[in-house]
Parts: structure tokens; sequence; C-alpha cells
């Protein structure tokens, strides 16, 4: 096949349901005009800007994804404007020159048109560019119409607004039996039941979820707050979400919204440029405004309601699937904080890396909560090589441990002067990694690719592979990831092992942001006091102010 296949085993080979354990999720600002935050308005104007990235796509329009070394020099429409014309062949060179390496981005075909199908023991990824139906969830209910037409243009945004209105009218009971629940189940469980489902006369019904442009599902409540956002954008109620759709398009009732995706196709660079995108399109040339009236068309033709015809086995398969789902979400928490005393530029003024600060604070912080270091993990993308996915940040490290002990347990040992060097040696270090893994030099996946030949060649595994060390490395208790957009407001996943914390983090120019969720083995709201202290710490010691324990 046409992608490097262990990496995409290894997802598609795992059994574990993708809520919760895959899935990540990432909301959008609000529309800063707020009177395009209602909900069918902005549920037009998203998709309308959604269809519009899909056509430049496929158009080969989309400009290259390009990583800047020195900004300065190549991030200028002049170099776009070069770039653009010379031949992709050759197209590397002229980057090269100035420094700036364009990006694999051949993950974006999966963006639209895709799905995860369960499969035993394998899932595999299905895709077809030639539907043109958009799937549409609310209440629980199966709805679907055409956003492309026969000639391959878009169709037009009052019809689009129209037919989204009318499923935002339609006042048809939620299902007793809510499809979406089978896709938060266990890999061969869903698998078992989705062949049922097409025995039972689906098959014409599947087919059309599985093939949509993507999945738009309209909740009928709105955000209160940032936890219910992250609970909301992360996993939802589960019978108005379609989890194995390559996204979903998420809209509140107060127009909040947000994409939760699917991991096994993609890694977050290919959804955020799409998020960035559609944020920047639907703000800054919107559809339709609130005035807009809808076009005079008849939806209740347009649109299709799916209908699942479902026998015993199938209504206790969703009655389990949603049990488990409801115990899952229930033993979740997600928390947050934003520390407000200092961000990006006050780091870089102190010479030191931002996203190395983040990291030292959250090893401190589990030092200080538990006594101990454990396995971390950052992810890193490779899009600077073909079809490159991640690497592994390992941020905890000697230097990580040496200053958090510093700072955590010998305070009074050290003079300011000191502990401002432990920082700035973690800070070396940790940009040292970085660059590593962006070009390709980390471990992880070097370990990971050995392993994988190992067992395809059938050879024994090395004793490396079964030595406690390597077991307890990837059990990675703290996971983290982070990203910063003009368009994203927030970022979560859920933690990678039940005994761990999935931290999704912000270093903005004057605050940083964490979210972390958990399950009840540990205590999230103190780790994140735990980081909040840490962070206070470190930024008094660059400031040059003596701390107190």
């Amino acid at each position: 096949s046409f992608f490097p296949g262990p990496w995409f085993d290894m997802y598609l080979k795992a059994r574990e349901p993708v809520v919760l354990n895959f899935n990540a999720f990432m909301s959008f600002n609000p529309d800063p005009k707020p009177e395009y935050n209602d909900q069918l308005t902005r549920a037009t104007n998203m998709t309308v800007s959604a269809v519009r990235f899909m056509k430049t796509f496929r158009a080969g329009y989309l400009e290259p994804e390009v990583f800047h070394l020195n900004p300065e020099k190549s991030d200028t429409e002049l170099f776009k404007k070069i770039i653009r014309f010379v031949p992709s062949s050759v197209s590397w060179f002229g980057a090269y020159m100035v420094n700036a390496y364009p990006l694999d981005m051949s993950q974006y075909f999966r963006l639209f048109n895709s799905t995860r199908v369960p499969k035993p023991e394998k899932d595999e990824l299905y895709t077809d560019e030639k539907a043109k139906h958009l799937l549409v969830l609310r209440n629980g209910n199966f709805y679907v119409f055409d956003v492309i037409d026969r000639d391959g243009n878009m169709v037009k945004p009052s019809e689009i607004q129209a037919h989204l209105k009318y499923i935002l009218s339609d006042n048809s009971p939620a299902p007793a039996f809510p499809l979406g629940y089978l896709s938060s189940e266990n890999r061969d469980t869903w698998a078992s039941l989705r062949k049922n489902l097409l025995d039972n006369g689906n098959a014409e019904a599947l087919q059309k979820v599985d093939s949509a442009v993507f999945c738009l599902s309209l909740d009928d409540f709105s955000i209160k707050d940032f936890v219910h956002l992250s609970h909301t954008m992360l996993h939802g109620d589960g019978a108005n979400r379609w989890y194995d759709k390559s996204f979903n398009l998420i809209i509140a009732k107060d127009g909040t919204a947000g994409i939760n995706f699917e991991h096994s196709w993609g890694d977050g660079v290919a959804v955020l440029r799409f998020q960035n995108e559609v944020f920047k399109d639907s703000t800054k040339s919107p559809a339709i405004s609130p005035q807009s009236q809808p076009a005079s068309v008849d939806s209740s033709k347009a649109v299709e309601k799916l209908d699942f015809k479902l026998n015993d086995a199938l209504k206790a398969g969703i009655t389990k699937a949603k049990e488990k789902f409801d115990a899952t979400v229930e033993s979740l928490s997600v928390n947050m904080i934003q520390f407000q005393e200092g961000g990006k530029d006050l780091l870089k003024q102190k010479k030191v890396s931002p996203d190395a600060v983040a990291q030292l604070a959250f090893q401190m912080a589990f030092l200080r909560q538990y006594n101990q270091t454990v396995a971390t993990y950052e992810s890193c993308s490779t899009a600077a090589f073909k079809h490159g996915r991640t690497e592994t940040i390992r941020p905890a490290s000697v230097h990580t441990k040496k200053c958090s002990e510093a700072f955590v347990k010998e305070l009074s040992k050290h003079s300011t002067e000191e502990l401002q060097k432990l920082i700035v040696e973690c800070s070396k270090y940790h940009g040292r990694l970085t660059k590593e893994a962006a070009m390709g030099q980390g471990f992880d996946r070097h370990l990971f690719s050995l392993r994988y030949l190992a067992l395809s060649k059938g050879l024994a595994l090395p004793d490396f592979y079964q030595d406690q060390a390597y077991a307890r490395l990837n059990h990675n208790i703290i996971s983290t990831s982070t990203l910063v957009s003009p368009a994203v407001q927030l970022g979560g996943f859920g933690p990678v092992v039940s005994d761990g914390f999935g931290l999704g983090y912000q270093v903005h120019d004057d605050w940083i942001g964490c979210n972390v969720s958990s399950y009840p083995t540990r205590n999230g709201p103190e780790f994140l006091q735990c980081i909040h202290k840490s962070l206070e710490d470190i930024f008094n010691v660059l400031k040059g102010k003596k701390i107190g324990s």
C-alpha cells in the first residue's frame, strides 16, 4: 500500500475504543463577530469553508506546508509566489537555499470522505473521494445531504443553510438505540456488531456514513465553561458522534465549535492546518451572514434521514456499548489552569526555550506530588520527511531530574544563580532533543521499527525488548502535546495509560495554559497546582528573585 505500514498497523491493530484512547480534540476560538456565533450561521459558514478547503486541496492549489528555520527570509509573499511556480521535483532546492523545508502532506487526502472501519484484529482505512454528501448528526439521528453537485461544484451556501435549518428544526425524538455508541466500543466487539448491521440490511446506510465528506455534529446545548468544553469535544454524549470518521466538526447550541479527530490516518499537523484555514476563511470571508435568508428549496426532499434496522442482538450491543461508554466517561476528569504571570515573551528575553520550561515544570510538579520521575512523552512532527508521522521527545532527563530535585528538595542549598544555570542546562538539552526528534534522530521510532522487523521476520524478540526498563519507558504516565494557533482555543486528549495524565498545553506570549485529563488513580487538580507552583518558581528564579519552598 501507499503508506509505510508499521505505524499505521500499530494504530489499526489496537483493539481499545478510539474514543478517549486515541481520538484527540481541538476547539476553535469563537468568531470575533459575536452575532456570527449563532449555531446555524456558524455551522453553515464552517461547512462551506471546509468544502472550499477540500476543493482547493484536490485541485492542487493548497499552499504547501513549510517549516521555516529562518522565517524573515523565507516566510514572505515573494518566496510563496516563486515556490508556487517551481515544479515540485526541484522546488525543494529553492526551499533548501533559504532554509525552509516543505513538509509532507500525504495525510491530507484522508481528511475527507474517510472512515476507520472496524475489522477483526486490524481495522481498515476507507476513503471514497467520489461521494458528494455531508453526514449530519443531531440528537442521535443521522442525516445526509449533498454539498457537491453533479458537476463537482459546491452546493450554494444558502441551500446548505436551508438544509441545516431543516435538520435543526426537525423534532424527531432521539432514537431509543443510538447507533453512535457502537463507534465507541472495543474494536473487535464493534467489528462483529458491524457485520450484524450489514447482514441486517443496513449496508446502504452504513456506506453513506463511511463515505460522507465529513461528520457535522450539532449539539442541542450551550457550553458552560472550559471543562465542559473539553468533555464535549473529547467525548460528548456518545450518541451524537461517529468517532470512526476522520473528523467530527462539532458545533454546540451557542456556536462553540471544535474538532474531534480519529488518529490512525493522520496527526495534529494536518488537522491544525485544516482548522486554521477553516477558521480564517469562515471569519474573514463568511459565506452567509446572520441576516441571510436560506434558499427556498424543499429540504425534505434533499435531506435524507438514515434509518437503521436493528435486531435484538444489535439493540443489546448498543445498550452495552452505552453502559461501558457512560462508565468510562464518568471516571474521566478534566481540569485546567491558566498561569498568568508570564509566557513566551519573558522566556525568550531570558534566552530559554518556552517549551523546555513548560516540560521542566511538569517534571518538577510530578516530583513534588508523587516524589518520583516517570516516563514522559512529547510528540514531535517528522513531516519534514516523506510520509513522516511523529517522533517522541523524551522530556524527562538527568538534567530535569537534577533541576527538579534542587527546586523541590534542596532549595536552601542553592543560590538563585545556580538555579538559573540548572534551568539553562535543561533548556539547552531539551532544544537538542527537539531538533533530533524533528530530524528523525530520536530513538523511539527506531526501536519500534527494529521490534517490528524482528516480529515480521519471525525472529525471537531480543532481550532488550523484554527488559522491564523498556516496558516502563513505554508506559507513558505523563503524555504531552502542545499547539498554539490563532484558530484554536484549547486542545486535549485522554491519558494513554490508566494511571496517567493526558496533558495538552499552550505557551502564549504572556500566559501558559494547561489542560489535564486523568482517571481516579491520579489527582489532576493537585498536579495542576504543582505545575502552577513550579512555573511560578521557575519564572521568579529567571527574574532573579529568591524563592521560598
